[in-house]
């Protein structure tokens, strides 16, 4: 299947189909008639000789500054060249896919004055794979994600590094290798090529994709968990949870009464408990906020990857050209703030389960450290530490970015959202919470083994599916690999079975 864009209904399903399984992508033909025509007024405009803002005027501070006729395609190509100003580590390539993917659809909206020669040429980047190096520091995320999408324009106009086929090449050879000729920008282009929040964005809307798969096998591992602790049945009943209504809360006690049905081991439980800990009894209200703030990024995603955030823009209806601000990544930069916050949370709660498998005082009859024979033996001891040093790095990275701000510009733009840092943290925090869960998982098997019952139907598949990587531990071992093990698994989808992991 082919994606096509249009600047309004692009979905977080396709922008993952395109950047991590290299689904090609088209321009539809209502989309190329709205960039003609909004191309026609600005070459209107410089005919009449308006004075427009970034068309043939200077930029930021300097807007004040006329640019002559004989230096407007000139004035471009500087914007561009001025904005690749990135530094550290590159963003992988499935981030530079999405960002390519974001800014062409934003640009095939017909609100920024290119020309189609622009989004065509990057959909041809994109079924080609020539993609960008791209520097990961640089964005203060208003004024849109300047440097980084400078970095991604760079190689479109035959300028800076990118990977083709495996190499790393020069801008123009990657392009000329892959049969795409450079373009040459004209009025207003390299404005709208770097003016957006395509870089936060990209990173925001591959993190919520994962973030709704990960919160799910929070339930999943955490049912796990009770097996293995051999929790009480009665948290989950679907009264409580009736009468606190929060649909993330009510969502996760139906998934673990689901995932717990018919278990011999908590049917028969060898204790008398009336309740348990929190990090048991409380992860329907635990999992299901953290759910519910998923839910609403992914609605501030959804319509971030649809909009136009550039400046200034171009309304074909009306004849004018306006100036604003859309570029300002604040409603991004506090959505992913949040994420951060929810997912770090998850994680908080998945390793204290972790403890409680592995400390002999909290784990209900299980040997210390899920381990025969421990003082010989190590066992998940320092399991638990790799979970826990995870979990207060979290707390380090789920520090709000969007509080902070920093004028620039000579204080022209005096207030910016720090989008794209929020963004690059909220990456972390997600890889993070999935070695986490991974850990958990197999501390909770590890249990599970010791308990000689059967775990409810639905989990034994888990268990069975966790097995064929991780097998039980009698004796200490590497235990590195079978976390990647685990979370490969994650990311391979291999516990996507009907019915297994709820809503």
């Amino acid at each position: 299947m082919t994606v096509t864009i249009n600047g309004n209904n692009l979905t977080l399903a396709q922008v993952v189909s395109v950047a991590r399984h290299y689904e090609e992508v088209e321009l539809a033909a209502e989309a190329n008639a709205k960039i003609k025509g909004s191309r026609t007024l600005i070459e209107q405009i410089l005919a009449e000789k308006k004075v427009v803002y970034g068309v043939n005027t200077g930029f930021g501070m300097l807007s004040n500054i006329s640019i002559s006729e004989d230096e407007i395609d000139q004035l471009q190509y500087n914007l561009v060249v001025s904005c690749v100003a990135g530094v550290g580590e590159p963003f992988a390539e499935e981030v530079v896919r999405a960002m390519l993917l974001l800014r062409a659809n934003s640009l095939s909206s017909g609100y920024s004055g290119v020309r189609p020669i622009i989004v065509e040429t990057m959909l041809a980047m994109l079924n080609r794979r020539v993609h960008p190096v791209v520097p990961q520091k640089g964005s203060v995320g208003a004024s849109g994600d300047l440097a980084p999408l400078a970095h991604l324009a760079l190689v479109l106009i035959g300028r800076g590094e990118a990977w083709y086929k495996g190499q790393l090449l020069p801008g123009g050879e990657a392009m000329k290798q892959a049969g795409i000729d450079p373009v040459v920008l004209k009025a207003k282009e390299g404005l709208s090529l770097c003016n957006g929040t395509q870089a936060m964005s990209a990173v925001g809307a591959l993190a919520v994709y994962d973030a709704l798969k990960l919160a799910r096998y929070a339930d999943l591992f955490g049912a796990l968990s009770a097996e293995a602790l051999e929790a009480v049945l009665m948290a989950f009943d679907h009264k409580i949870h009736d009468i606190r209504p929060h649909p993330g809360q009510v969502e996760t006690a139906a998934n673990l009464r689901d995932l717990l049905q018919d278990s011999e081991v908590l049917a028969n439980p060898s204790t008398g408990r009336v309740q348990d800990a929190y990090s048991l009894r409380c992860m329907p209200q635990v999992h299901g906020a953290s759910k519910d703030a998923i839910g609403y990024v992914k609605q501030v995603i959804e319509r971030e990857i649809n909009a136009v955030t550039d400046n200034p823009l171009v309304f074909t209806e009306t004849g004018e050209v306006l100036s604003g601000g859309n570029f300002h990544g604040q409603p991004v930069a506090l959505a992913l703030d949040f994420l951060a916050i929810a997912l770090a949370e998850l994680a908080n709660i998945s390793q204290l389960r972790i403890e409680r498998l592995t400390n002999p005082a909290l784990s209900m009859g299980l040997p210390a450290f899920l381990v025969e024979k421990s003082g010989l033996n190590d066992g998940f001891m320092v399991a638990q530490y790799t979970a826990a040093a995870l979990v207060s790095e979290n707390k380090i990275l789920a520090h709000p970015a969007s509080v902070d701000s920093i004028p620039t510009s000579a204080d022209q733009e005096d207030h910016v959202s720090m989008g794209t840092t929020a963004a690059r943290k909220c990456r972390e925090v997600l890889e993070n919470l999935s070695y986490v869960l991974a850990i958990e998982a197999i501390c909770a098997c590890q249990g599970i083994d010791f308990r000689k019952k059967k775990p409810s139907p639905k989990l034994q598949q888990v268990y069975r599916i966790i097995r064929e990587k991780v097998s039980f531990m009698a004796v200490d071992r590497e235990m590195n690999k079978d976390f990647e093990a685990v979370v490969g698994l994650i990311k391979d989808n291999a516990f996507e079975i009907e019915g297994l992991l709820g809503k």
